[in-house]
């Protein structure tokens, strides 16, 4: 079993900032990818950032310059430091994971974490 354990999500004020963090633990012998996506009531789950496990990111066109995303290979974690937020940044936030779970089998599977709420006021 493997579990993804998102925290720090909240409510700020339009132009504050939060830190996101989302860890991995259970049976996991490596991560490949991880990243965030943000889903708003009646919409499809969009992608906001995603980290290889060679520290290449990648962000949507929305967030790029405001947003970064990190990870901690050590820990099993990954971050999204969150600047400059807007209204339209309000969501449920997931954090996911690509992993294999065992070391001689090379199926990668795709974890979710169970969502944590960011609310930005104006």
């Amino acid at each position: 079993q493997v579990q993804l354990v998102e925290s720090g999500g909240g409510l700020v004020q339009a132009g504050g900032s939060l830190r996101l963090s989302c860890a991995a633990s259970g049976s996991i012998f490596v991560i490949n990818a991880m990243g965030w996506y943000r889903q708003t009531p009646g919409q499809q789950r969009e992608l906001v950032a995603t980290i290889t496990n060679g520290l290449s990111a990648h962000y949507a066109d929305s967030v790029t310059g405001r947003f970064t995303i990190s990870r901690d290979n050590a820990k099993n974690t990954v971050y999204l430091q969150m600047n400059s937020l807007k209204l339209e940044d309000t969501a449920v936030y997931y954090c996911n994971a690509d992993l294999r779970t065992r070391k001689y089998e090379s199926n990668v599977y795709r974890y979710w974490g169970q969502g944590t709420q960011v609310t930005v006021s104006s």
